[in-house]
Formats: structure tokens, sequence, C-alpha cells
């Protein structure tokens, strides 16, 4: 057995609220989410807005503060580490953002912009930089003058590629991509993540793939977990998640994605699930998903179900699974 590259245990990320009305409310953004990811591979955070996906990606590099729980990268517990030791670490996990407008600083040329790591981590200054910017610019499918040109010159699925390239000068192992291609045109998507297949295998790289597009997150990951409600209530290989869920959340996900063959779409069977997200500040006692479940029973409103094994590597938390399965 070898030890994972990242090992997330009990994670928990809350927020105190402070109003009128609830004076002492504590919102759950991440309530108890455990995973794992191997070296190499590519681990898919997928779930609606709200359901605390980059709340998690954030709380690993504590970009946000953690209120409980172990993340251990490389066997090291960054809750634990000073900002000294968390600052050598994090050259060895880099963040892509979502939003490649406001990720980039506006007044700093690209070549600068990507350098910024080099210099940050001591890893190379002058001619040896301006090298390395010109090959990772050359790795993202940029022009070489690129570099002397500023961000707003740039399309969206550009200034990704410019973002992806700042993350990947630290030289790091691991990539924790918050949702990156949702702020981009449909057919901007696709070439973003044929580079990011593309990096992957280059240069070796794990990654954490947040998205709440169950599509993109199966074309990319090898594993899959579906979050709700700051919770993970579905995990495992991609197959079994993508192609045969046992949550009636992941069901209802699955469900909505579009079909390519037309007559598929036609004859198809959607899940829609009624109303909206509960609020994070007073969620409900028993399952989470049990104001939108439409299987829901009385055992789901007192009980709260755990993540179990139902077979090798695939984990749900819902309690009449086995239903849902036959």
């Amino acid at each position: 057995m070898t030890t994972p590259l990242l090992e997330v245990s009990d994670l928990r990320v809350h927020f105190g609220l402070r109003s009128r009305l609830r004076r002492r409310a504590v919102l759950k953004a991440v309530d108890g989410v455990s995973f794992h990811l191997d070296a190499g591979e590519t681990l898919g955070l997928v779930g609606e807005s709200g359901c605390g996906k980059s709340t998690t990606s954030r709380a690993l590099l504590r970009l946000v503060p953690v209120t409980s729980g172990a993340v251990k990268f490389e066997g090291r517990d960054l809750t634990t580490l000073g900002p000294r030791e968390l600052r050598r670490v994090r050259r060895h996990a880099q963040m892509v953002f979502q939003d490649p407008y406001a990720s980039l600083d506006p007044r700093m040329k690209v070549a600068a912009a990507i350098a910024e790591p080099l210099r940050i981590h001591r890893l190379a200054t002058g001619r040896e930089a301006a090298d390395q910017v010109g090959e990772l610019l050359d790795a993202v499918g940029l022009p070489a003058d690129s570099g002397e040109r500023y961000p707003h010159e740039f399309s969206g699925g550009q200034r990704q590629r410019i973002a992806i390239a700042r993350a990947l000068a630290a030289r790091p192992k691991l990539l924790l991509c918050d949702e990156p291609v949702s702020a981009l045109d449909v057919s901007v998507q696709a070439q973003v993540l044929n580079l990011l297949e593309d990096l992957q295998e280059r240069f070796g790289l794990t990654y954490l793939f947040v998205a709440h597009d169950l599509a993109a997150v199966r074309h990319l990951s090898r594993r899959i977990a579906v979050m709700y409600l700051g919770r993970i209530v579905e995990i495992g290989d991609r197959e079994d998640v993508a192609a045969r869920p046992l949550h009636p959340y992941a069901q209802a996900l699955l469900s909505a994605v579009p079909r390519s063959d037309p007559r598929v779409e036609r004859t198809r069977e959607r899940i829609i699930l009624s109303g909206d997200l509960p609020d994070p500040g007073a969620t409900p006692d028993g399952c989470p998903f049990q104001t939108r479940c439409p299987a829901v029973q009385d055992r789901c409103r007192v009980e709260a179900p755990q993540l179990d094994e139902v077979a090798s590597g695939h984990r749900v938390a819902c309690h009449f699974w086995e239903r849902r399965a036959a």
C-alpha cells in the first residue's frame, strides 16, 4: 500500500453568522468531508452551486480557515503548519481559479505573472526565468510573444491558459482546479479540458477537479465524488458513479446531462428535484437531502446516513441505496 498524495479526513469549515433573527447560527459550508488522492489520478468533485465544492478546495490550501479535520499532503498535516512551512508546501500544490478575468492582475504583463511563482519560491531568476516562462507558454498553447501583453488583450480561454501556466511555474505535484471551465464558452471548455488532460500526462500531475458539470467531470476524472450541502453523498470509480449512481441526488445530476443522440434525449427519463438547497445555516436533522428527495422515508428525517462502502471503493450515504440499485 502506498501513501496517498493527499488525504483529507473529516474536514469541516464552519462560519459564524450574526443577524437579528439568528445570533448564534453556524453556516456549515463543509461538514465532515473525507477522501484521498493518489499520485497521478484525477478526482472530480461535483455538485450544484452552494454545496461546498469551492470551499473544500480552498480549505485544502488553507485559503479559508479550517474548523477541524486533517489535510495530509505527502503525509504532513497542513492544518498544523506555520506560515513559512505552509508556503513551502504550497509550491507543490497550486490552484487554478474559476474566473480567469479576476485571477490575473490586470496591471501585470503575462510574463511577469507567470514568473511570479518562480520568484516567490526562489526557483529561477533573470534569463533562466524568462526561458521557463517561454516553455510554459508553449506548453499551454500560447505564442512566445504573449508574455509582453496584458491579460485584457486575451480571450477568456487564453486567460485560463495563462492561469494554468502560472500554476505550473512552481512545478507542482497537485493542481486544485476550481471550476476552471465554467466561465468559458462551451466550445472553449473542450479545448481547456483536453489541455489539462495533456498536461497531466506530460508533467505527471494529480488533479482535484471541481465542477458542477457532471459531463466535464466524467471526461477528465478517474473517480468522482458528489457533494450536497457540505457533505460527500457518493464517491467511487467514474463508471460506478456516473453510469450507475446509487444516491438519489447523484441520480438526479446524471439525469440532467444532455445526450448527444436526439432520439435518446427525447425518450430519456429526467429526475426533477423540487425546491432549492436548504439554508446551510439551518440544516435539517437526519439526512441533508430529505427536503428534496423523491423517495424520502421517516427514517431519513431523524437519522443521518453514513458514507458506507457498498462495493470496492464505492461509498454511498443513503439508508435505502439497495432499493435504488434494484
